[in-house]
C-alpha cells in the first residue's frame, strides 16, 4: 500500500451531483459549518455534522497541508430561545436587579458552550480553526472584520432590504434566482425561523435581518434602533469575517437548507454582489432514535452529555469514541437510526480494531490508499471502514497490517492507547463489585461490570464447589 490518494469528491447540494473538489486557492482552503444554538446541552442530532466535518477537516489536513486548511465553526449565542432561557432560570434575579438580562444570557451560554466544548472533544473532534460567537459580530468591529450591521446596510444601498414596521427585511423579489439552493421558487417559499408573515411584508417570503427589542429584550444600537439580527445574518457575518466573500466548503445539518443556508446565500451574494458564497454545500443526513423522530415529547431527546455520563440510554454510559464511530458507520448523507444495537455493534467492532492495532508497536507513517481513496469519495466511511476490518484480520500474522490499521485509526478520531489489560485493577474492581453485591447495592455492582466490558473484560459469575461462595472469572473479549 502507498499514501497516494485518488482526487477528492464531494456531493453538492447546489447542483445535486458529486463532483472533483477544486479549491479556490490550494493554499488557503476554506470551510464553515454551521454550529450550535447554546440555550442548552447539544443533543446527539447536533453530534453529527460535527463528526462528519471533523473527518472532513482531517481529510482536508492530510490532503492540502494543516498549514493551509481553515475551518470555521460558529457559537450562535443570540436567539429567542436563549432569551427564554435565561429569563426562566434567571428570573428572580432580574426583577430584582442583580443581574441585567445580558448578564443572565451570558452564564446561559457560558454555561452551555463549555460543556458543547466538553461533549465535542469527548467524540474525538479536533478544535477548528476559528470558533466566533454571533454576539462578538453585531457592531462595526475594530479590526475592521464583517459584522451584521454594515452587511444589512449594504443590502438596503443595494436595493435588497428595506425598513418596515421596525424591521429590516431583505426583498427576496430582488434577487431573481433565489431559492437555488432549495429548488424552491418565490410561491412556494414559507416563512421561516424568527419571521412571521406580516401585512409589512412585500413578500411573505421576505426575512428578517434586524428586529427592534424590548426593553426586556437585549439589543445593541443600530440604525434602524436598538434591536437584534435574524438568525440567517449572523453565519453570512462570521463566514465573511473570517473566510471571505467567497470560499470553498459550507456545511451543516440537512435541515438547515431551507430556510438558513437558502437565506445565508441570498444575504451574502447580495450584499457582495457575487455570483457564490461558497463553492460546494455538503449536508448531513437525519438523524432518528431506535426509528423515531427524536422528540422531547416521544421520551426520545438525548444530549450529548446524557449519552457520555448517564445511563439513561440503554442503561449504561457510553464512550465518546463508540459514540463517534456509531455516527460514521452510515454514510453521511444517509438518514442514520441510533440505536442502543447500533451502539453495541460499535463497540465491539472498536475493540476488534484497537486490539488488533495493539499488535503493531507503532503506527505506520502513512496511510492506505485503499482507506483515503475511500475517504475521497465523498466521505465514503463505511468503504474505510470494510478495509479497516481486513487489516484488523490480517494483523495477527503481518505487523505491517496493524501498523496501517493503527495508522488509519489515529487518523480518523480514535484512541490507540495500548488495549493491554491491567490485571491489578481488574481484580480490585471484582473485588469492589463483590463487596457492592454483598450490600445489595445491585446498581454500582452493575456499572462496574458494565464499565469492564467498556473496556473488553467480561465477567462471569459462579460458585464455588467447595464452600459455594460467589466467584467471579473474568476473560477478554476479542
Amino acid at each position: 500500500m502507498s499514501d497516494a490518494s485518488k482526487g477528492l469528491r464531494l456531493h453538492n447540494t447546489l447542483t445535486r451531483s458529486k463532483q472533483d473538489f477544486v479549491p479556490i486557492d490550494p493554499r488557503n482552503v476554506r470551510m464553515y459549518v454551521c454550529g450550535p444554538t447554546v440555550y442548552d446541552f447539544a443533543h446527539i442530532g447536533n453530534a453529527r455534522p460535527v463528526i462528519v466535518f471533523d473527518v472532513l477537516f482531517r481529510l482536508l489536513r492530510h490532503v492540502y497541508g494543516e498549514a493551509h486548511v481553515t475551518y470555521v465553526r460558529n457559537i450562535t449565542d443570540v436567539d429567542d430561545k436563549i432569551n427564554a432561557r435565561a429569563l426562566r432560570d434567571f428570573g428572580g434575579e432580574i426583577a430584582s436587579g442583580a443581574l441585567s438580562l445580558n448578564e443572565a444570557i451570558r452564564r446561559v451560554t457560558e454555561k452551555t458552550a463549555d460543556q458543547f466544548h466538553r461533549d465535542v472533544a469527548a467524540l474525538g473532534c479536533l478544535e477548528p480553526t476559528f470558533e466566533p460567537r454571533a454576539t462578538d459580530f453585531v457592531e462595526p468591529r475594530a479590526d475592521g472584520k464583517a459584522d451584521m450591521i454594515t452587511l444589512i446596510q449594504s443590502l438596503i444601498e443595494r436595493g435588497h432590504a428595506y425598513v418596515a414596521a421596525g424591521e429590516v427585511l431583505f426583498d427576496t423579489a430582488s434577487m431573481p434566482d433565489y431559492g437555488e439552493l432549495s429548488k424552491r421558487n418565490l410561491d412556494e417559499q414559507q416563512a421561516g425561523a424568527r419571521v412571521a408573515v406580516d401585512a409589512h411584508k412585500k413578500s411573505s417570503g421576505d426575512f428578517v435581518l434586524w428586529k427592534l427589542s424590548s426593553p426586556e429584550e437585549p439589543g445593541w444600537k443600530s440604525p434602524w434602533g436598538r434591536g437584534r439580527p435574524g438568525w440567517h445574518i449572523e453565519c453570512s457575518a462570521m463566514s465573511a469575517a473570517y473566510l471571505g466573500e467567497v470560499f470553498d466548503i459550507h456545511g451543516g445539518g440537512l435541515d438547515l437548507i431551507f430556510p438558513h443556508h437558502e437565506n445565508e446565500i441570498a444575504q451574502s451574494r447580495c450584499a457582495h454582489g457575487t455570483e457564490a458564497m461558497a463553492r460546494v454545500w455538503m449536508h448531513n443526513g437525519f438523524l432518528q432514535v431506535e426509528g423515531q423522530k427524536m422528540s422531547k415529547s416521544l421520551g426520545n431527546f438525548y444530549s450529548i452529555n446524557a449519552l457520555l455520563e448517564t445511563r439513561t440510554f440503554g442503561g449504561r454510559e457510553w464512550p465518546g469514541e463508540v459514540l463517534r464511530l456509531a455516527m460514521l458507520m452510515t454514510h453521511y448523507r444517509e438518514p442514520i437510526d441510533f440505536s442502543v444495537r447500533k451502539l453495541e455493534e460499535a463497540e465491539n467492532t472498536l475493540r476488534k480494531w484497537k486490539r488488533a492495532a495493539d499488535l503493531a508497536t507503532s503506527p505506520a507513517a502513512s496511510l492506505p490508499a485503499e482507506v483515503l481513496d475511500a475517504l475521497s469519495d465523498d466521505l465514503a466511511t463505511y468503504a474505510a471502514f470494510q478495509v479497516l476490518t481486513r487489516l484488523a484480520g490480517e494483523a495477527g500474522d503481518d505487523n505491517e497490517a496493524a501498523s496501517w490499521l493503527k495508522a488509519s485509526l489515529l487518523f480518523l478520531g480514535f484512541d490507540v492507547a495500548s488495549a493491554t489489560v491491567d490485571e491489578d485493577n481488574i481484580s480490585r474492581a471484582i473485588a469492589d463489585r463483590l463487596a457492592l453485591i454483598a450490600a445489595k447495592n445491585w446498581a454500582a455492582a452493575d456499572r462496574i461490570r458494565d464499565d469492564l466490558l467498556a473496556q473488553g473484560v467480561q465477567l462471569k459469575d459462579g460458585k464455588d464447589p467447595a464452600t459455594g461462595e460467589r466467584v467471579t472469572t473474568w476473560e477478554v473479549k476479542r
